[in-house]
């Protein structure tokens, strides 16, 4: 292809370029368009490079996180296909990652085979860019293979709201089986702690 073929002026003010770019060439069209590509990438848990690049940034960024050999345990359980575990790039640059648990410690999800998106975390910085959209999009996908229904968990308190606004909307609804603490069913009359073992687990139906 000749890389000199010039632009149409038309075609330039269609797709969002200056006028003043209107006289320039193919090539300065495809470096533009590189520019515009998608910047996420996901990709699957799978080395102990990713494992301990996962442990640093957790380090590095949650005092909570403390468990240092959490992601390595994790990585054997995706080579034993009893968790996935994705992790999300963008530009290039770990974003978050999140898991697939096909065995639930939740008590109905473990009893009727329900697959559970577990542990979701974006760092803040590549917040609302779509990244937990586009992971569980791809849980939806692989849970529906074995499974008629997926589930997760949300918190009660406020620091959860944007993710309960999320669930809500991609189709997620209550199980009907109440709040959990710590899997403990709470029951009327109890006293427990509002933090995050306070849980409310939602479902969602899967078409495959």
């Amino acid at each position: 292809m000749d890389t000199n073929v010039p632009i149409p002026i038309a075609y330039y003010e269609h797709n969002g370029y200056d006028k003043e770019d209107s006289s320039g060439m193919l090539t300065e069209f495809n470096r533009k368009r590189s520019k515009m590509t998608n910047p996420l990438s996901i990709k699957q848990l799978s080395n102990r490079e990713e494992a301990s690049l996962l442990d640093t940034e957790f380090t590095s960024r949650y005092p909570w996180y403390t468990s240092k050999d959490y992601f390595y345990k994790c990585l054997e359980e995706n080579a034993q296909g009893s968790r996935v575990t994705l992790l999300a790039y963008y530009d290039g640059t770990l974003a978050g990652c999140c898991h697939l648990l096909f065995t639930s410690e939740y008590p109905n999800f473990k009893r009727n085979n329900i697959p559970e998106i577990n542990d979701l975390n974006v760092f803040p910085e590549f917040r609302r860019k779509g990244i937990a959209s586009k992971m569980f999009d791809e849980f939806e996908r692989i849970a529906s293979k074995r499974s008629e229904q997926i589930g997760l968990a949300v918190g009660l308190y406020k620091d959860y709201g944007h993710a309960q606004k999320m669930y809500n909307k991609r189709g997620y609804v209550m199980d009907g089986h109440g709040i959990y603490y710590k899997n403990m069913e709470v029951k009327p009359g109890e006293q427990v702690s509002v933090d995050d073992d306070l849980l409310l687990y939602l479902i969602k139906e899967l078409v495959d």
